[in-house]
């Protein structure tokens, strides 16, 4: 059982940047993923990067937004989210995957934390 957890998230005005951080319970070269859901739509992948540091970014809209990257000496991936935007309210979630990726289908994924609400104000 790998257990992750988020921290980042708050209110922030349009424009504005926040990180997120999602620290896993165990090492391990895990793909790993960033998602967010607002209320009434469907969970949708922001960011995701594979086991060997491979990056993606399927969600248009925040492309040259948003970077992932982790630290594996901290078992931690990030989120720099820069040039927020009231669209990008959300519940951010991070997973984890077993296998290389990387992958942007919550199917593909093994472990999820519990999320970390994103505000962003006009």
């Amino acid at each position: 059982q790998v257990h992750l957890v988020e921290s980042g998230g708050g209110l922030v005005q349009a424009g504005g940047s926040l990180r997120l951080s999602c620290t896993t319970s165990r090492a391990g070269g895990y793909a790993m993923g960033w998602f967010r859901q607002a209320p009434g739509l469907e969970r949708e992948s922001v960011a995701a990067i594979s086991g060997l540091g491979t990056t993606t970014y399927p969600t248009d809209s925040v492309k040259d937004r948003f970077t992932i990257s982790r630290d594996s000496a901290k078992n931690t991936i990030y989120l720099q989210m820069n040039s927020l935007k009231p669209g990008d309210t959300a519940l951010y979630y991070c997973a984890a995957s077993l296998r290389t990726g990387p992958f942007t289908r919550p199917m593909d994924y093994d472990y999820w934390g519990q999320g970390t609400q994103v505000t962003v104000s006009s």
